[in-house]
């Protein structure tokens, strides 16, 4: 049950920790990203019964499985009034593009990506647990695009919390890019790193291993290496795949990935017993984790600017959890290969290994000319036009038909994970017209920006957010 589900570090370093504490922690403090000591599941009758909910219920019932005893009894309360503010009464809705082919809106909150179904409901929960603690933090975010502003929309002005969230600069979409640097007041801020997307992650992970600092300052994380942002991400996975036919069928997903926490929360949907038969990982140019399933090798080479910028990344963080599963919840094993990674940007799995992990996903690679002719086959195929993040998931169910790499006739569900109107060049560039913009994007557009751009330098950085900091 929720009150007994106790929490350990992929490293060793901490273990039997509670939810509140792994929400307000969010890195462990031995370096390591945190993890349930158990998976809860469901049973074929309890899903059956799961299956009608509508999306803050089934929220709820999800939920509940992962917080500790005094959160549990705030749970409906809190699903109901985040999805509220979506702009879809069905919070997920799915569109059906022909015979098991389904798209899955993921758009439909305030920034209009899909990290808004997590990060409205992480900064509730964070509300919930510093009033019960008395306490203030500082959160510390990267972003390649979207994390950002879903983050500073959600955390902005809030009493007990300061939020900075740091961008590379001239590697996000200027949508991104103004939906970020907009929201901004006392303790709440984004600020445009001199690197890529890695350089930032790396930035605010280092301030997190300076435990000093961390300590000094009550440093939280938002981003999906903090388990509670992966948790609300799960839920639609269970409501995608109730809606064309779970549990009575099995069900196949596709997820455009860059840094494996959205793809991973599909796979925690599976450990708790979603019928799943595939998750379709889909990397851009940038294809590590292509590489990485399909020859078990990780290995970190230069970010190349995409047009789905938000996957230009080459350290996907969250696949440390799942490695973690792949070596038998072996904190020594973990070490040893995330160190040899450190030192040499490099590490193998090995055969079984890699077997265990294609039981699950299947990867792959898609480029910037394959992302426009799939936006364009799309819109003349179904009049519907998507993001460039959403062409490399379903490029890639393409893909993985020719390759008769999925079993026939089972639904499979792509993640629409950004409104089209976040791209309008490329979409531009695709289809030469630019697509409509939503109210609630065009009154950001109108709006004043204000950001700092700083050098990816670590003691530069401490002292602006020190200055920055309210006291």
């Amino acid at each position: 049950m929720a009150d007994s589900i106790k929490y350990t570090s992929t490293r060793g370093g901490e273990q039997n920790l509670s939810f509140d504490d792994v929400l307000l922690t969010g890195l462990a403090r031995d370096g390591g990203l945190y993890m349930p000591e158990s998976w809860p599941s469901f049973s074929y009758k309890k899903l059956l019964q799961m299956k009608n909910l509508d999306y803050p219920n089934l929220a709820s019932e999800i939920i509940k499985q992962f917080v500790g005893k005094n959160l549990e009894k705030k749970i409906d309360f809190i699903s109901k009034s985040v999805y509220s503010s979506f702009d879809n009464e069905e919070v997920a809705p799915i569109v059906k593009l022909k015979e098991n082919l389904y798209l899955m809106e993921l758009f439909h909150g305030p920034t209009l990506a899909f990290k808004d179904y997590a990060m409205m409901y992480l900064s509730k929960l964070f509300d919930e647990v510093l009033k019960e603690k008395k306490k203030k933090i500082v959160i510390l975010g990267a972003t390649s695009g979207d994390t950002g502003s879903a983050a500073l929309q959600a955390f902005q002005l809030k009493k007990n919390i300061d939020i900075f969230i740091f961008f590379p600069h001239k590697r996000v979409s200027n949508v991104q890019k103004k939906q970020m640097t907009t929201i901004y007041g006392p303790g709440t801020e984004s600020i445009a790193l001199k690197s890529d997307f890695d350089g930032c992650q790396t930035l605010v992970k280092s301030m997190f291993n300076d435990i000093e600092f961390r300590d000094e300052f009550s440093l939280s994380a938002i981003n999906s290496i903090n388990w509670a942002r992966l948790i609300p991400q799960i839920v639609y996975y269970f409501y995608g795949a109730f809606r064309v036919g779970a549990p009575e069928k099995e069900v196949i997903f596709s997820v455009p990935t860059g840094n494996f926490g959205n793809i991973l929360a599909g796979w925690i949907a599976l450990k708790m017993g979603l019928p799943i038969r595939k998750l379709i990982c889909g990397s851009n140019r940038n294809d590590v984790l292509t590489r990485l399933f399909n020859n078990g090798i990780m290995k970190k080479t230069d970010v190349i600017p995409s047009l789905s910028p938000s996957m230009d990344i080459q350290v996907s963080s969250n696949f440390e959890r799942f490695l973690f599963e792949l070596l038998d919840r072996n904190p020594d094993k973990l070490n040893f290969l995330m160190n040899n990674f450190e030192d040499n940007n490099y590490y193998e799995l090995d055969k079984q290994q890699l077997e265990k992990a294609s039981k699950y996903f299947e990867s792959f690679s898609v480029s910037d000319n394959e992302i426009l002719q799939t936006i364009k086959y799309i819109h003349k195929e179904y009049k519907y036009i998507i993001d460039p993040h959403t062409a490399v998931g379903i490029k890639s169910i393409f893909l993985a038909q020719q390759e008769k790499k999925l079993k026939n006739n089972l639904p499979i569900i792509s993640l629409a994970c950004a409104h089209p109107s976040k791209f309008p060049n490329t979409i531009f560039k695709s289809l030469t017209f630019y697509p409509e913009i939503p109210q609630r994007l065009g009154d950001v557009l109108k709006k004043e920006e204000k950001f700092k751009i700083i050098d990816n330098n670590i003691s530069k950085v401490k002292n602006y957010l020190i200055n920055q900091m309210r006291k």
